[in-house]
């Protein structure tokens, strides 16, 4: 019996990483692991519960009321938080600055941890977010770093945010995804970085055909003795 497959996508905010991850797990017939849904349930509980984001560590003591389960419909992942599909309602740009404040946070993070790994003991799977090829999956065979201008980013956000319906203006959308960088970077607990042996790709002048195409070169180049 084989090692499963892991394959790490990590980057900055708006940068496409679970758009890609989820078009390449449909594609390869990978486990989709889309780790800031994971962290944005979370933030939703703790805006549910009152805790405002400059008193975010008061989430903490309340972990052990949390429970979060992945579940897949069809090939779509849905995400429950204590038994509730909370899937849409975590994709509210409110419900990204609390995702950002509590992933700041060592004990939410290491809650979260075991959850990650095991699936990925179990399943060939690609997971997304910030610190997989770094800290959550440092063994995993795959580690791509996908990034983007500011600008891009933002106006990708933007553009996703709309056709969701939300009412948002692209300055604030900017000046959010700016902020989100600097405390991706500089957070104590596994700021944002690559991994050392991760592939760098800048996706600013793809479109996401292109990329998902110089995605799979990659995996296929770093998997062609295993797969």
């Amino acid at each position: 019996m084989r090692t499963p497959i892991n394959v790490a996508i990590d980057g900055p905010s708006g940068a496409g990483k679970s758009t890609m991850a989820r078009l390449l797990a449909q594609q390869l017939g990978f486990v989709y692991v889309d780790t800031g849904a994971m962290y944005r349930s979370i933030g939703l509980y703790a805006k549910r519960a009152g805790i405002g984001l400059e008193e975010i560590e008061a989430i903490v003591p309340r972990l052990p009321e949390i429970t979060i389960q992945l579940r897949y419909t069809d090939g779509v992942q849905h995400i429950f938080l204590n038994g509730e599909d909370v899937s849409e309602e975590i994709r509210t740009e409110i419900i990204s600055r609390y995702a950002s404040a509590v992933s700041t946070l060592a004990p939410v993070r290491e809650y979260l941890l075991e959850l990650q790994r095991g699936l990925a003991r179990d399943h060939d799977v690609i997971m997304d977010g910030r610190d997989i090829g770094t800290v959550v999956l440092p063994n995993a065979q795959v580690k791509i770093f996908l990034t983007a201008s500011a600008e891009e980013r933002a106006r990708r956000r933007y553009q996703e945010l709309l056709e969701k319906g939300q009412a948002v203006e692209y300055d604030q959308v900017y000046q959010d995804l700016l902020a989100r960088d600097e405390k991706d970077t500089s957070r104590a607990a596994a700021p944002l970085k690559p991994a050392a042996d991760a592939v760098q790709l800048n996706s600013t002048a793809y479109t996401l055909e292109e990329t998902l195409e110089r995605m799979k070169t990659i995996i296929g180049e770093k998997t062609q003795n295993v797969l």
